[in-house]
C-alpha cells in the first residue's frame, strides 16, 4: 500500500515538472468566421492556400480581409532553480553527507542487552590454569 502510494505520487509529481515547463502555440486560422485549420505545434494554412470559391467570392464582396487568424501561447517555465545542494563543490557536499550521516547516527536505538561474546565460542582450555598456579579460592 505504501510503495503503490508513493508510486502514484512520484509519477504525479514528474508530470507535474514535465508539463509545468511544456510551451506550446495553439494556431486557428479563419476565413469568413469559418474554422478552416487548427494546429497545435505546426503552422496552420491560410485562406489564400486554399482553392475553394466559396471562400474567394466572400473575400471578393468584404472590404476587409476575411483571413484572421488566433494564436495562443503557453509558454512554461524556462528558469528552473537549481537546488542549493548542486551550488556547493564536491568537497563541500561530502562534508554535508558525512556530517548528516554521523549526526543522525546519534539517533539511533542500541539494544539495552547487547553481550558483545555471546557469539564467540570460549577458548579450549588444555592445562587447567588455576591449578597449575595453584590459585584457589577460599
Amino acid at each position: 500500500m505504501k510503495k503503490g502510494f508513493q508510486k502514484i505520487l512520484s509519477l504525479s509529481l514528474a508530470l507535474i515538472v514535465f508539463f509545468s515547463t511544456m510551451s506550446f502555440t495553439v494556431v486557428s486560422n479563419y476565413c469568413a468566421d469559418d474554422l478552416v485549420d487548427f494546429s497545435f505545434f505546426d503552422n496552420a494554412s491560410w485562406c489564400h492556400d486554399l482553392q475553394d470559391d466559396t471562400f474567394s467570392k466572400v473575400c471578393e464582396i468584404s472590404e476587409m480581409s476575411c483571413c484572421s487568424s488566433d494564436q495562443i501561447v503557453v509558454e512554461g517555465m524556462d528558469d528552473l532553480q537549481k537546488s542549493s545542494f548542486e551550488l556547493l563543490t564536491f568537497d563541500q557536499q561530502l562534508f554535508v553527507a558525512t556530517f548528516t550521516y554521523s549526526y543522525l547516527g546519534l539517533f539511533e536505538d542500541l539494544d539495552k542487552e547487547t553481550i558483545p561474546f555471546a557469539n564467540y565460542n570460549p577458548p579450549l582450555l588444555v592445562r587447567d590454569i588455576l591449578l597449575l598456579d595453584q590459585t584457589f579460592l577460599i
